[in-house]
C-alpha cells in the first residue's frame, strides 16, 4: 500500500527550505564564531607557506584568531612556545573558533568555563580576555618553555581527554613560526573581492589592543613585523584589507602570496 504524504507538495518545499536555511545559519554561526564578521565570500583560505614544520590551511575566521593569539603573546614578551602550545589547545577545544557553547557551561577559544573561575561568559567570549587568561594560567605551569607540550596544555585546562593536544602539535608549530617571524613571509591568504572599502581604522584600534602598538607606518624589527604584517593578513577578511608590505614583500588578498616588493621597507604598511 502506498502512503500519502500528510503535507501537500508546496507544503513540503517550505519546509525543505527552511531547514537548509537553518542549517546555513548554523554554519554561518559555527564560521564567524558568534561574532560579528563579513560573510564568507569562497573560495577563501589561509596557510602557511612550506616551513621546517610543514604546511596547514585554516579558514579566515581561524586565521583572525591565530593571529590575535601571536600578537596578545608579543605584547605579554611570551616566545613562539607559547603561541604554539595556545593555537594546539585552542585547535583542540574549539577548532579555533569563538563558540557560543560547549560542553556544559564551556565557551569560546578555549572553552574556559565560568563556574571555574575563568571569568564571565561575556569575558570568555572576548577573545582577546580569553587569550590573555590563558597565557596567565600558561606562564605558571612549572617547566612550560622545555615541557612535553600537551601535558603543559593539559595542565592548563584539566581536560577530560589529556592526549588530545598533541595530535594538532605540528599545525601549531607551523603557524606559530609564521606568526611570530621565525618564517618570514609564512602566512598568507588567499581572498575574494571585498564587499566594501578598507576599515583601516577599525583594523588599527583592533591591532593596537592585541600588540600594545599599532605597528603601522613605523620602524620595527623584523620578527615583530612580520607579526604585525600576518595580523593584518588574518584580519584582512574582516577589515576588508587588500595588501600589505614589509621587508621586500607585498602581499594582495586576490593573489593570495607574499610577492617580491623593493619599494616595502622596515615599516609595515597598508
Amino acid at each position: 500500500m502506498r502512503l500519502r504524504s500528510p503535507w501537500s507538495p508546496r507544503t513540503t518545499k517550505i519546509v525543505l527550505a527552511l531547514v537548509v536555511v537553518a542549517l546555513l545559519a548554523a554554519t554561518f554561526v559555527r564560521l564567524r564564531g558568534g561574532e560579528p564578521d563579513e560573510p564568507l565570500a569562497l573560495p577563501a583560505v589561509c596557510s602557511t607557506t612550506p616551513g621546517p614544520a610543514g604546511e596547514y590551511s585554516v579558514d579566515p575566521v581561524q586565521a583572525r584568531y591565530a593571529t590575535e593569539i601571536a600578537a596578545v603573546a608579543r605584547r605579554k614578551g611570551l616566545p613562539a612556545r607559547a603561541v604554539t602550545i595556545a593555537i594546539a589547545t585552542a585547535l583542540q577545544e574549539s577548532q579555533l573558533y569563538n563558540l557560543p557553547h560547549g560542553d556544559r557551561d564551556s565557551l569560546g577559544l578555549f572553552q574556559q568555563r565560568p563556574s571555574q573561575g575563568w571569568g564571565t561568559p561575556d569575558e570568555i567570549l572576548t577573545p582577546r580576555y580569553a587569550i590573555e587568561k590563558f597565557f596567565e594560567h600558561l606562564v605558571k605551569v612549572p617547566n612550560w618553555q622545555n615541557g612535553v607540550i600537551t601535558e603543559v596544555a593539559q595542565a592548563v585546562q584539566r581536560s577530560g581527554f589529556p592526549q588530545a593536544y598533541a595530535q594538532w602539535e605540528q599545525q601549531a608549530r607551523s603557524m606559530a613560526q609564521a606568526l611570530t617571524g621565525q618564517v618570514p613571509a609564512g602566512f598568507v591568504c588567499k581572498l575574494a573581492t571585498p564587499r566594501a572599502g578598507p576599515q583601516i581604522d577599525e583594523a588599527t584600534a583592533a591591532l593596537t589592543a592585541d600588540l600594545g602598538t599599532a605597528g603601522i607606518g613605523e620602524p620595527v624589527a623584523t620578527d615583530a613585523g612580520w607579526t604585525v604584517a600576518c595580523w593584518l593578513v588574518g584580519h584582512a577578511h574582516t577589515y576588508h584589507l587588500t595588501s600589505v608590505r614589509f621587508a621586500g614583500h607585498r602581499w594582495d588578498r586576490a593573489s593570495g602570496v607574499w610577492a617580491p616588493d623593493p619599494t616595502a621597507d622596515d615599516q609595515v604598511r597598508l
